[in-house]
């Protein structure tokens, strides 16, 4: 997988090593080499934040399939400080009418400066070229105003309404790959 760059972020694909480390401990730290050259990723305790709950499920579907990294899912770290400050991804697979599940999260201190929006974007650039998408899908809590901004600026609308245990009410957002 490609690594796919911002002007302030590098999107990382996730590998197993990653989750390896993570799972084994709060922080750590990794060599990553790439076509700008050799970089320190430092992954602190608060990476990746509640996706932490799937690592493991990740973690055997990639020792299944023998892969190193995750097709659709990046680590986002900033460029200036090495950190590791989000992740996000499609998840699964595209359904029978073309629709793709995107997420994302990102660390507290990181939130508010626009790497969501930045890194939603550079994803959904990327996502155009996986075979048999249509339409890029997501979901958000109705009170997660500012995830709600990071969708509409990167050229999501608003389809439908939801509700799940964990999350509560939900606002269901598309978006045309074409």
């Amino acid at each position: 997988m490609p690594i796919l760059t911002t002007p302030r972020l590098r999107l990382l694909p996730l590998s197993r090593e990653m989750i390896e480390h993570r799972l084994e401990r709060a922080e750590f730290t990794l060599d990553d080499q790439g076509p700008e050259g050799e970089w320190t990723v430092h992954f602190g305790s608060g990476w990746p934040g509640d996706a932490l709950a799937i690592f493991p499920g990740l973690l055997r579907g990639l020792m299944t399939s023998g892969r190193a990294e995750a097709e659709t899912t990046f680590v986002a770290v900033a460029r200036a400080s090495g950190e590791a400050i989000g992740q996000l991804g499609a998840r699964g697979e595209p359904d029978a009418a073309g629709d793709l599940e995107i997420g994302y999260g990102f660390t507290p201190a990181s939130q508010g400066q626009g790497y969501a929006t930045e890194a939603t974007a550079a994803l959904c650039d990327f996502l155009r070229g996986v075979g048999g998408v249509r339409r890029l899908t997501a979901r958000t809590a109705a009170h997660n105003v500012a995830s709600g901004r990071v969708l509409e600026k990167t050229g999501f609308t608003r389809v439908g309404t939801g509700w799940t245990a964990d999350d509560g009410d939900l606002i269901l957002w598309a978006r045309d790959v074409g």
